[in-house]
């Protein structure tokens, strides 16, 4: 085991900007009004957990299914598509029947540990020791279950108007994630 600061804080600072839990605030949110309540430690427990077995195991479960990285990547690309046409446009496209699994999904995935998040850690995973990135990823999910356990507060400081701005610009930012995503994976695939 190699403990590496430097792999660390490089690490944890890649996955809190492909994560963008301040980002999804506003889909936090917006979950938190249909379904009543977030459950935010099964959200985050949830994530970790499938962000350190995509660590170790994400591409021979992949290859297992015939599935390539970039393929998954580009389906991850247009889940993320179709949550910032949410936030953008006003629509609800993701509806829930049973509203007991949103801490689930959309939360623990494809928001938190995405296919953007499960890319991330197959590239780190290349250059980084593994324990190094097992600690970024708990790093990671304490700050998110944080924003998820305060996000009735966050709301309450920004205000209906100052969530409605919040709500556009980020899902232009996620927007712009999703066609990043689907332009970098997209080449692969031919």
């Amino acid at each position: 085991m190699n403990f590496n600061l430097k792999e660390i804080l490089t690490a944890s600072m890649i996955l809190f900007a492909v994560i963008d839990i301040v980002g999804s605030i506003p889909i936090i949110i917006d979950l938190r009004k249909k379904v009543g309540h977030i459950q935010s430690e099964k959200a985050s427990i949830v994530a970790a957990i499938l962000m350190i077995l995509f660590l170790f195991v994400g591409k021979e479960i992949l290859s297992l299914i015939g599935i390539d990285v970039n393929s998954f990547a580009v389906a991850g690309s247009f889940i993320i598509f179709f949550l910032a046409i949410e936030m953008i446009l006003g629509v609800q496209l993701y509806k829930d029947d049973a509203p007991e699994t949103a801490a689930v999904v959309p939360l623990a995935f494809p928001l938190i540990a995405g296919a953007g998040t499960m890319t991330s850690i197959l590239s780190l995973r290349a250059e980084y020791q593994p324990i190094n990135i097992v600690i970024a990823i708990i790093i990671n999910i304490i700050f998110v279950y944080i924003v998820l356990k305060s996000s009735g507060k966050i709301e309450k400081v920004l205000g209906k108007q100052g969530i409605n701005v919040v709500r556009k610009i980020f899902g232009v930012i996620l927007l712009a994630i999703a066609v990043k995503l689907f332009a970098t994976n997209i080449k692969g695939l031919f």
